[in-house]
């Protein structure tokens, strides 16, 4: 029992590190291919560092190593995570941050478009893609992410409007440095960025799902063995076509949940009738698990 439990943390830890190194890889051709030839400003703390590094050149004639910036900058947010959130995460963070400053420093700058709006578009879907990934294999990509997560955990609030503030900060900055073409291009591709990162990572998404069955027990079994979700029964329903007495289970589900759903059903009951609403808002406890 200990082997395979061994065998399956194993797993994970080989997932995450790989997802870790996609990402790394993704934001570093999003940076070096797109976002830095076109002018471009990311969202976060690579956008500060993209700041620093231009504002640095332009005063001294130096030229700062992003991927040292990138990771310098995070190590204050490490020690953060370190002692406030945990130990586990503040180690694959940095697995994450690290990745991407390694692959931001060993692939060329190379220019692929001089057109702004492509940069900003390919900027943005390939980071997003990135992050989008590294959150459905469980990890963070630093900076703001330790901020978010430090804040929600000691206060249980979202604090969205600190990336809004953060952002506009720099998409600010972006049209100082550049023209405020570029800055409505960088608010651009922090746009894109941030809707590819909801369509690959679905787990936010909730969804509730109504089930119509006459096999009510057997579908309870076999939605609670695969999806950790709590059910409510309403018992002695009855169709209006043929008068069967039915029953009622209603649930909340993540988007990314659905296939173990369709899978429950076939294997319960596949003459139920399933409704799905999505993007349902709900209140009160609803288990998320941990990064």
């Amino acid at each position: 029992m200990k082997k395979f439990k061994d065998s399956v943390v194993g797993s994970i830890y080989m997932e995450k590190i790989s997802m870790a190194i996609v990402n790394g890889i993704l934001q570093a051709i999003a940076l070096n291919m797109f976002w830095q030839p076109g002018h471009i400003y990311a969202s976060g703390v690579t956008g500060l560092g993209q700041i620093i590094v231009t504002l640095t050149e332009k005063v001294s004639g130096i030229g700062l190593p992003m991927g040292v910036v990138l990771y310098c900058l995070n190590i204050p947010l490490f020690i953060l995570a370190w002692f406030k959130i945990s130990k586990r995460f503040t180690i694959f963070t940095m697995i994450s941050v690290f990745m991407t400053s390694f692959f931001i420093q060993i692939i060329p700058i190379t220019v692929m478009s001089k057109d702004p709006i492509i940069c900003a578009i390919f900027g943005g879907a390939l980071c997003g893609l990135g992050v989008g990934l590294a959150l459905r294999g469980g990890l963070s990509s630093g900076g703001l992410d330790i901020i978010s997560v430090t804040i929600r955990k000691l206060t249980g609030r979202n604090v969205g409007s600190l990336n809004i503030i953060f952002n506009a900060g720099i998409i600010l900055t972006s049209g100082f440095l550049f023209g405020w073409p570029y800055a409505f291009y960088s608010a651009f591709s922090i746009f894109v960025n941030g809707k590819v990162v909801d369509m690959v990572y679905t787990r936010q998404k909730k969804m509730q799902v109504m089930i119509i069955t006459t096999n009510a027990d057997r579908v309870i079994d076999e939605f609670q063995t695969c999806i950790r979700r709590g059910i409510t029964i309403i018992n002695d329903v009855e169709g209006a076509y043929n008068h069967q007495k039915e029953s009622i289970l209603i649930s909340i589900i993540t988007r990314d949940q659905i296939p173990l759903l369709q899978q429950v059903m076939r294997e319960a009951d596949s003459k139920a009738f399933v409704s799905i609403s999505e993007n349902v808002t709900i209140m009160g406890n609803f288990y998320e698990p941990n990064i």
